[in-house]
């Protein structure tokens, strides 16, 4: 199964980077719609697509504003928005407001539940995260295969049990460790809690996305120091693809 990194950034897209959003192209599947979204278009296998929004901060939400005209023209003919009551209300009622953005695109609206169905006998399930204003992390399983996103809350947190074993981890990672006082204070994550909780958690592989846009170069959390906790670690790039 191919995933695809269409942003890695957090808060605002940079020379580098755009804001959160992950496909799933095979299965029209997407986590988020940051900035990076706009990159669905041309990335999509399918005519149909489900977005799973963790929260409803704009860095994670403006790119519905971007998949107006592929919808108009046909290229999608299903589009459907997952996610909180709070967050969809959100949306609804102010990334789409009349002022701002005028024409409120076709989709689908539709509150998470416990369990999700997805394409191939796979399931979407989801925890609540500390963050301010609220956020949610999602697991995605099928029968040999697993994923999960957590991004926007404070690692480790309250969801070791809910990643583990997992296939591929992928999570924010906004603060190197000498900010971790700024992890806590903003509801972010710094570099070796995310690699601690990798570990606890038994994943096989972690991607770590949700960096801080001020740093725009190569390594910006100490992935030495992660690996040294946590070998099997990587940083996503815009547009990265993976299988697992």
């Amino acid at each position: 199964m191919q995933l695809i990194f269409l942003g890695t950034g957090g808060y605002h897209p940079n020379e580098r980077r755009h804001t959160a959003s992950l496909l799933l192209p095979d299965l029209g599947v997407a986590l988020d719609a940051g900035t990076g979204f706009f990159r669905v278009q041309k990335a999509i296998r399918t005519s149909t697509l489900d977005v799973f929004l963790t929260h409803a901060h704009l860095d994670h939400i403006c790119g519905l504003t971007f998949i107006l005209v592929p919808l108009m023209r046909g290229d999608l003919n299903r589009i459907r928005v997952f996610g909180t009551d709070a967050t969809l209300q959100a949306v609804r009622s102010h990334l789409l407001a009349n002022e701002l953005f005028p024409v409120e695109p076709a989709f689908e609206w539709h509150p998470l539940t416990d369990r999700i169905p997805l394409p191939d006998n796979g399931a979407l399930t989801w925890i609540p995260l500390v963050h301010p204003g609220g956020s949610v992390g999602f697991r995605l399983d099928w029968p040999e295969k697993s994923l999960a996103y957590i991004t926007d809350t404070t690692a480790p947190g309250n969801y070791t049990d809910f990643v583990r074993g997992v296939d591929v981890l992928v999570h924010e990672c906004y603060f190197p460790d000498h900010l971790d006082d700024w992890a806590r204070k903003t509801g972010h994550s710094s570099s070796s809690n995310v690699a601690k909780l990798a570990k606890a958690a038994d994943v096989k592989r972690l991607f770590l996305i949700h960096v801080d846009p001020q740093r725009p170069d190569d390594d910006p959390v100490g992935l030495d120091e992660i690996r040294a906790v946590f070998p099997h670690t990587e940083m996503a790039e815009d547009l990265m693809e993976i299988e697992f």
